[in-house]
């Protein structure tokens, strides 16, 4: 059973699904004008701090995200403070991927496993922690979370092409 499997993961990808959500953010002004801990507000169009804005959790979690993807994780992880819904998955993975990509590997391990308890079809929280068991070598249960992905019908998501590459090539991705 074992050959079929590595020889699924040894096959190039063909690309990522173009329709995929878990696909890159593009930039916005939040990281091509905005400083530090600033969020674009297109309401007022000017950069504003999250604390006490008037931006709803969709603009804060899409400027998390597009922080992260930046590299921005302590910016990521200051707006990711100020989101009302702390217990959500969405907010959870990204708690998870900014500690994972700061080098806090076990508090990413926690804060994903509580984002797929709430949500056990949350594929992104599966492909980012799957990425990080790659990252400490840890491939066999890399390759359980690449299993259960595709079983939940995340096959040609960004989140399982990047996770087979990862698995493939050793090497993990920023976003």
């Amino acid at each position: 059973m074992r050959l079929p499997l590595m020889a699924l993961l040894l096959i190039p990808s063909l690309g990522f699904a173009a329709s995929d959500d878990n696909a890159p953010p593009k930039p916005t002004e939040t990281t091509t004008s905005c400083k530090g801990v600033e969020v674009w507000d297109a309401a007022t169009q000017k950069c504003v701090k999250p604390k006490g804005a008037a931006l709803d959790s969709d603009v804060l979690y899409g400027a998390a995200r597009e922080l992260a993807y930046a590299g921005r994780y302590q910016d990521a992880q200051s707006v990711l403070a100020e989101m009302p819904d702390q217990g959500s998955d969405r907010v959870l993975t990204y708690w998870g991927f900014t500690h994972r990509k700061l080098g806090n590997l076990e508090l990413a391990q926690m804060f994903y496993e509580q984002a797929i308890a709430l949500n056990p079809n949350n594929i992104l929280a599966r492909s980012y922690m799957a990425q990080g068991h790659v990252q400490e070598g840890r491939v066999d249960e890399a390759i359980v979370q690449w299993r259960e992905i595709k079983a939940r019908g995340g096959e040609g998501t960004w989140a399982e092409a990047s996770l087979r590459e990862a698995i493939r090539t050793g090497l993990t991705y920023n976003y």
